[in-house]
């Protein structure tokens, strides 16, 4: 079985800043915490694989279907 893409570039991009802004921060010691860890990591994997695991119960995109693989 293979999972859509429901995410659009404009979300794939802003999930990727905000994740790489979170690892930065993280690594740099100006924010602690595990869970602050997680979602960096979890935005910069729907932002690489374009799949948001909280839209797939919702049937919920982003992206226009012209966009899916």
């Amino acid at each position: 079985m293979r999972i859509q893409k429901n995410m659009s570039r404009i979300d794939r991009t802003m999930r990727f800043f905000v994740g790489l802004t979170l690892l930065i921060l993280h690594l740099t010691d100006v924010i602690a915490g595990a869970a602050a860890l997680i979602f960096a990591v979890v935005m910069l994997g729907s932002s690489f694989f374009g799949v948001c695991g909280f839209y797939l119960p919702f049937k919920y995109q982003t992206c226009e279907p012209a966009e899916y693989d």
